[in-house]
């Protein structure tokens, strides 16, 4: 576990799970493409079985697998192209319709006072724009690492290490909500809080493997992390 020794001077969120919940949309992707190429419906309990089994950030790669495992052999690329039909639509206006922006207002902007925002996410940066334009228009991250932006994606340190160039010398702090962002934070020796939202019935257990991976933190909501940082200044003074 990386414990943080002070206050953040950069907070890294990742997108899904933390800033967006996406049980209706990345998640619900997941399972329209599955059962399109199979026509058998995969259970939320699955999915988040493979989640918390580390490796499967990458929903596509997970479709694919989902699909395999039923006996259909999908070329990845049309697992892609279908995925991104349903998920993004013709104008925006797919499954990413029904994400929801958990920060509440004022949240960021009252973060983006203290410390410097970046986004460490593995979606592919025209969907983390598209999210980012509908709900936080005004908020500057600096940097966006996106899938693009790394060669190896989580678990792997790759996008932290290059928010670590940007930010030298400065304690930084990750959000996420899975094994590969602990695990990505762990690599970079970056202190990483986990975040697992009530509304998902496992989230107890999910709030404990993060915590097993190296979380020194576990929040129920975003929201959380403003009493998190100022508890963090009053142990630190």
């Amino acid at each position: 576990m990386v414990r943080a020794e002070k206050a953040p001077e950069v907070i890294v969120f990742d997108m899904d799970g933390v800033l967006v919940e996406v049980g209706q949309s990345y998640r619900e992707a997941i399972r329209e493409t599955v059962k399109h190429f199979t026509g058998q419906t995969v259970s939320h309990d699955e999915i988040q079985d493979f989640k918390n089994a580390g490796g499967w950030n990458n929903d596509w790669l997970l479709s694919q697998r989902l699909i395999s495992d039923r006996g259909k052999k999908v070329e990845y690329a049309e697992v892609v192209e279908y995925f991104n039909q349903i998920f993004l639509g013709e104008n925006r206006d797919g499954l990413i319709r029904r994400e929801r922006w958990m920060p509440r207002k004022g949240l960021l902007e009252r973060l983006g006072e203290r410390a410097t925002l970046a986004i460490f996410t593995g979606r592919a940066k025209y969907e983390a724009d598209a999210t980012l334009e509908r709900y936080a228009d005004g908020i500057r991250f600096h940097p966006l690492i996106t899938d693009e932006s790394v060669k190896n994606p989580k678990p792997a340190p790759d996008g932290l290490q290059l928010i670590q160039q940007e930010h030298p010398e400065k304690e930084i702090w990750y959000l996420g909500d899975t094994v590969d962002d602990a695990q990505s934070a762990q690599s970079a020796a970056v202190p990483f809080i986990g975040v697992s939202t009530p509304h998902n019935p496992r989230h107890m257990e999910i709030a404990q493997i993060l915590r097993e991976f190296g979380a020194f933190a576990v929040l129920e909501d975003i929201n959380e992390l403003e009493a998190l940082i100022q508890e963090t200044d009053r142990v630190g003074s």
